[in-house]
């Protein structure tokens, strides 16, 4: 039996005579952070989305910094305005809880990307399965290691849902692997570059035999590929984590990044936003659906933590410098 989606607020709000408001709805993307690389390949997508469905207002917005607070502020000002369909990419899940169910609980759709904990979400879209995600970069490192060494690791912060899975799922991937070494794990970033490169270098000093680095915000295998391509030890320690291949593409070239492993956050925008419309539109959500995005064309779909759903599609890319070009983006 197939798998499918109804909720309550989406029938409240067809039977209440908003027929017309949700057929001209308002989606707001939130993202964690505005103005780096990643989100801005994710807002390609909800400008492609907006383009689309031109009766509807779509946008993409973000704080400055990736700052839970901020993010919170600025889905609190939305909700309070409201804003038909939030697509949110939480900083920290459990920071957007009593909001999220605030907003539902007035009728306001709610999707998250890269929370698969999130208790108030209708539907909680992932690119993929996120222990299988961490645990492929940490096979692909341990190859690059020959299997032993020190290395450690860096998420975005503490509370990011998805960067604690990788990372958890590395360690334990790593476990096949007795002689590699975890030293000093889950360094935040903040997903800021410059403060990762400094991170980096202290942990170079610090250990100066470490073999490999396993990230996981966007911008960490830049300011990690930055400190150790400046150390002069480019192809001596292995780098493999999340990220984009265009800003990686100097690194991976020179072996300071040995693979990243991505979805294209292009795709991921559009999906979360093509399952709010389908919500406010009232539509089943079923297990194996075509969202008619590539990436989700045949997706799964499970019950979330909560009373929502889980959606994962079949997005995971690893690349390295002799495949990076085919994804340049």
């Amino acid at each position: 039996m197939k798998k499918t989606l109804k909720l309550g607020v989406v029938a409240a709000l067809l039977a209440s005579g908003a027929t017309a408001a949700l057929a001209e709805g308002t989606i707001t993307t939130v993202v964690k952070i505005s103005g780096i690389p990643w989100f801005d390949r994710m807002e390609t997508g909800v400008e492609l989305f907006a383009e689309q469905n031109p009766d509807m207002s779509i946008s993409q917005v973000g704080p400055a910094s990736a700052d839970s607070a901020q993010q919170l502020q600025i889905v609190q000002d939305l909700v309070a305005k409201g804003t038909d369909a939030l697509a949110v990419v939480p900083m920290d899940p459990a920071i957007l809880e009593g909001i999220f169910k605030r907003a539902m609980d007035r009728g306001t759709i709610i999707v998250t990307h890269e929370a698969d904990n999130q208790m108030n979400t209708m539907v909680d879209v992932e690119a993929f399965d996120n222990a299988e995600y961490g645990a492929a970069l940490n096979a692909r490192l341990a190859e690059c290691m020959g299997g032993e060494g020190k290395w450690t690791t860096f998420v975005g912060s503490l509370g990011s849902r998805t960067h604690m899975q990788w990372v958890g799922a590395g360690e334990e991937n790593a476990k096949q692997h007795p002689g590699m070494e975890l030293v000093d794990p889950n360094n935040e970033s903040f997903d800021d570059a410059n403060g990762t490169y400094e991170k980096a270098k202290e942990i170079l000093r610090k250990h100066p035999d470490i073999k490999g680095f396993q990230t996981s915000a966007g911008n960490d295998v830049l300011g990690v590929g930055r400190a150790i391509e400046e150390a002069g030890l480019a192809g001596k320690v292995c780098l493999v984590g999340t990220g984009l291949p265009n800003p990686s593409a100097s690194y991976l070239d020179s072996g300071a990044i040995t693979a990243i492993g991505f979805w294209d956050p292009q795709k991921a925008g559009m999906a979360m936003n093509a399952v709010a419309k389908m919500l406010l539109e009232g539509k089943e959500l079923t297990d194996g659906m075509d969202l008619g995005v590539e990436g989700y064309n045949s997706v799964t779909l499970k019950d979330g933590p909560g009373e929502g759903k889980l959606l994962i599609g079949n997005g995971m890319v690893l690349a390295d410098k002799d495949t990076y070009k085919d994804y340049l983006f």
